[in-house]
């Protein structure tokens, strides 16, 4: 499509385009399944994630109370700590000022709710006016979902407070064992309990068709982004809302090639083959998520057990006076470590928002070294299987991948090493 100018015009241009109405048609089918009635006008679409939380945080600062006309002043974003890095940048372009709030023991992805309320007084006692609350109730940097009972407690905390709830949901069909874990939208509770103005879901499309872990790429470039999409609530407020989100879209020039659109299209459309991909991707990902955990916490770290996603999050700080006799005394410094003896596998808590002083670091289940898939040869290639299956096409367990039991042992070795308190 055609760039958009500076006209009023530029958002119904925007949203008439055939390759982008084909989209929302198909995203409004996808959270219906997910029990969350959608019309086209509530959906919007943009080339990435990050880009729609932009405008919406821009257009969440002039929101007004009601449904009326008026502007806010700009104010403060909260934000769960450790959280994805793309979330604190949106609102760092937009100059707000951002607000970290510890996750509860139990998962990540939110924020505790006491720990909520308390940074919200602070941040009006410093004359600020905190708007907008971002959350991911699929947090793929902890490897967790919250407890239905948890997030209700957070929505409540952030509606009595008039936040808006951004809900980043991109990893919510990435569960390791559907049985196992029940994500629930924020969206889902406050439409149930009629303050559905209160809520945006936002979601991008890369985890939506994923292959399952290849093992390590060193060297490769990271993938673009993929579409991203937003939805709004059937409101008088939400209708103000995502008019602004569209305006602001159509005066950036947004919008999408076609090919990119029809991809987006067919993978919100959820064909039977896409979704066996992606349940056989999550199956793997459990396999080499659990294997991995096991052999963290045998040394000693805490870690949650991981329900979904890519990734653990492991803290070591108990581990303090052994790592600093080593020279590890910050997340950098023990990400520094862990990259030189596993590879680029491990990313330091610094990075999500955490306290840089705090020996936290996130690890990844696709990229570590030895773990390679097996090739054709191995019996590893064709289709997807279902779990379990058996017979000379069945895929192995990421534990049986050529390298995994040694790559498994070597992290723990390597945490052995680090925490033995032989440098004392």
């Amino acid at each position: 499509m055609r760039r958009t100018d500076q006209s009023g015009g530029g958002c119904a241009e925007l949203l008439a385009v055939p390759s982008v109405a084909a989209v929302r048609a198909a995203a409004c089918a996808y959270w219906h399944r997910r029990g969350l009635p959608t019309e086209p006008p509530q959906v919007a679409v943009a080339p990435g994630a990050p880009l729609l939380l932009l405008t919406v945080l821009a257009a969440a600062a002039g929101a007004p109370e009601g449904g009326g006309e008026g502007l806010r002043a700009p104010g403060s974003v909260l934000l769960p700590h450790p959280c994805p890095s793309w979330h604190m940048a949106q609102a760092r372009q937009l100059g707000r000022r951002v607000h970290t709030v510890p996750v509860p023991a139990e998962c990540g992805g939110i924020p505790d709710p006491f720990a909520l309320l308390e940074a919200v007084r602070r941040s009006r006692e410093a004359g600020e006016a905190p708007h907008t609350l971002v959350l991911s109730v699929a947090d793929d940097i902890t490897g967790t979902a919250p407890p239905p009972e948890l997030l209700h407690e957070v929505c409540e905390a952030a509606v009595t407070e008039g936040l808006l709830i951004v809900s980043d949901e991109t990893w919510r069909d990435t569960s390791h064992d559907p049985h196992d874990t029940v994500v629930v939208s924020p969206a889902e509770m406050l439409t149930e309990a009629g303050r559905a103005d209160h809520v945006v879901v936002l979601a991008g499309l890369d985890a939506m068709d994923d292959a399952p872990p290849a093992g390590p790429r060193h060297g490769e470039s990271p993938p673009r982004p993929s579409p991203g999409i937003a939805r709004f609530a059937a409101t008088a407020r939400g209708r103000t809302f995502r008019e602004r989100v569209h305006h602001l879209l159509a005066e950036l020039g947004t919008g999408l090639p076609g090919p990119v659109a029809a991809v987006a299209a067919a993978t919100l459309r959820e064909p039977p083959e896409l979704l066996s991909r992606r349940d056989e991707a999550a199956r793997l990902r459990g396999e080499s998520a659990r294997a991995l955990h096991r052999a963290v916490t045998a040394t000693g770290a805490v870690c949650r057990p991981p329900h979904l996603g890519r990734h653990l999050y492991v803290d070591l700080d108990p581990f303090r006076p052994r790592l600093a006799a080593r020279g590890v005394t910050d997340a950098a410094r023990l990400e520094a470590e862990l990259v030189r003896r596993l590879g680029p596998c491990a990313r330091g808590g610094h990075r999500f928002g955490d306290d840089p002083g705090e020996l936290r670091v996130r690890l990844a289940t696709d990229f570590l070294p030895g773990a390679a898939r097996p090739t054709e040869q191995d019996g590893g290639a064709g289709e997807p299987v279902a779990a379990g299956t058996s017979g000379a096409t069945a895929r192995p367990h990421p534990q049986e991948w050529p390298g995994a039991a040694a790559t498994f042992a070597q992290v723990q070795s390597v945490l052995v090493d680090l925490t033995d308190g032989s440098c004392q």
